[in-house]
């Protein structure tokens, strides 16, 4: 066993083992995690100030949970658009390849909520089944790993993967999303940085949400991947009582762009049951791209988004910059000045 998997086998799964670290009832959280699983590696559970804080709320089961019965268990569709098991084709030239269902921590607000640590790990015969369809279908020419989180799988089991794919002449890139450089950096090995760098064009995405996140452990992960060559982004998503703060959002993407991650997305929450006390109004969040644009790098600004139920996919926001008046466009400028722009007539 390696010492990131021995590290994994020490999480925390179980609210009781919280009662000897913090002076909370725990005891209520046990039926949220009958239905909704919970690990916490003890990295992310040193990263815990005082129950209710920001990590806190990330990783630690809460009642609200199950009173969460008006939002969809699938609200994008995924099973829906799912050609073979393990595999969703919403967009015509991409897939999202699930190739794992577990995490080094269960985020609470997870969008696959329904599934991650509750089914099992696809099989070689599924991976197959997977790589056929990809192979079949030439409009393909990028393909996400996702899941649970791919690089919990061992490194011969993602080789054989990315090796797979490599022989697929019309896929182009592969990206990968990943949440161990926050939860598990342990996980970014000199091994496996030196099998993923046989595969580019490779991209990862991580999965940062708040500045306390950044940690020397988290950057040397980070730094890994970057020295392999590897272009690295981060998709945040915003949390009700995390980071639906503009302070706290601007920090978290300069830090992100200090250990050479750059902000790509910042999420609008999905309407995924048991997540709803997480959500935020779409007019907070377009103040927080307010509290970016303009105060800090534009390498720091991700896009907001928000991903339509049914499938639809994501459109991004933004806020009302501008507006049209006659022959004329009025600006609003990062410090609140309207300025007046003369537009082309191309009638």
């Amino acid at each position: 066993m390696n010492r990131w998997q021995k590290l994994l086998a020490g999480s925390v799964v179980a609210p009781d083992e919280l009662s000897s670290l913090f002076t909370v009832d725990t005891e209520p959280l046990v039926q949220v995690v009958k239905r909704y699983p919970m690990r916490i590696t003890r990295h992310y559970l040193g990263l815990i100030e005082k129950p209710g804080d920001a990590i806190w709320r990330q990783c630690v089961p809460d009642l609200l949970e199950l009173e969460d019965e008006s939002q969809a268990e699938d609200p994008l569709d995924e099973e829906q658009l799912s050609p073979v098991p393990g595999l969703i084709h919403r967009y015509p030239d991409r897939v999202v390849w699930l190739v794992s269902s577990v995490c080094a921590v269960y985020c609470r607000f997870c969008m696959r909520k329904r599934r991650v640590g509750c089914t099992g790990i696809a099989g070689p015969g599924t991976r197959q089944a997977a790589l056929a369809y990809i192979g079949a279908h030439p409009e393909i020419r990028d393909v996400v790993l996702s899941g649970g989180d791919p690089l919990l799988n061992e490194d011969d089991v993602l080789e054989e993967i990315l090796a797979g794919l490599r022989l697929i002449p019309h896929l182009e890139i592969v990206r990968i999303g990943t949440r161990v450089p926050v939860t598990l950096p342990e996980r970014i090995t000199a091994g496996l940085c030196r099998m993923l760098k046989k595969f580019h064009p490779l991209y990862i995405n991580t999965h940062f949400n708040h500045p306390r996140e950044i940690t020397a452990a988290s950057a040397r992960a980070c730094a890994r991947l970057a020295d392999a060559g590897i272009p690295l982004g981060n998709q945040s998503v915003l949390l009700k009582g995390v980071n639906d703060d503009p302070q706290v959002m601007k920090r978290l993407m300069q830090l992100l762009l200090s250990i050479r991650v750059r902000p790509y997305y910042l999420h609008q929450m999905d309407l995924v049951k048991g997540t709803a006390h997480f959500r935020t109004s779409i007019n907070r969040g377009l103040e927080i791209m307010e509290g970016l644009r303009g105060h800090t790098s534009g390498m720091a600004s991700p896009y907001y988004a928000v991903d339509l139920a049914g499938g639809k996919g994501k459109v991004p926001l933004l806020p009302g910059y501008v507006r049209r008046e006659d022959d004329a466009l009025l600006f609003r400028s990062y410090r609140g000045e309207v300025v007046r722009y003369r537009d082309v007539d191309e009638s």
